[in-house]
């Protein structure tokens, strides 16, 4: 198996791409909006285009809530581009703090509308796994 290609590295995220399984993964490490938020993101669907790729691995426990501001942005503009690139499949590592996962309640419930497949978890161990068994054949 060959090594994660890693996009951005920083103390606000991590930002990967698995050439073996073609998975998005992102990881935040600590709590984090605006401009570092949203690079982040927007990078990961410049891989989603760039390797033909349809799951992403979102590993948000270091993540707080999210400001009205990002949360606008994620919905009104990232999503219809993600979901257009195919993304398909979605694991969703979700933080400790309860409000923050509220938060992405709302967001999961979007993109269940919008057609993708989501999972949320604790472990992002549980959540790549899930991810690499999902599209083979007898998942479609």
């Amino acid at each position: 198996m060959s090594e994660p290609i890693t996009v951005i590295k920083n103390e606000y995220a991590t930002l990967l791409y698995h050439p073996d399984t073609k998975i998005v993964h992102h990881t935040f490490h600590k709590p984090l909006g605006g401009d570092d938020f949203r690079a982040v993101l927007s990078a990961g669907i410049e891989l989603l285009i760039e390797h033909k790729a349809i799951k992403w691995l979102s590993d948000d426990r270091g993540n707080s809530l999210i400001s009205p501001e990002d949360t606008a942005w994620a919905r009104d503009e990232w999503s219809p581009r993600a979901v257009a690139t195919g993304w398909k499949y979605w694991a969703l590592v979700v933080p400790d703090d309860i409000l923050a996962r509220m938060n992405l309640k709302t967001a999961v419930d979007s993109y269940l509308d919008m057609g993708l497949r989501v999972m949320v978890f604790s472990k992002p161990e549980k959540a790549m796994e899930w991810l690499i068994n999902m599209g083979s054949a007898t998942n479609e």
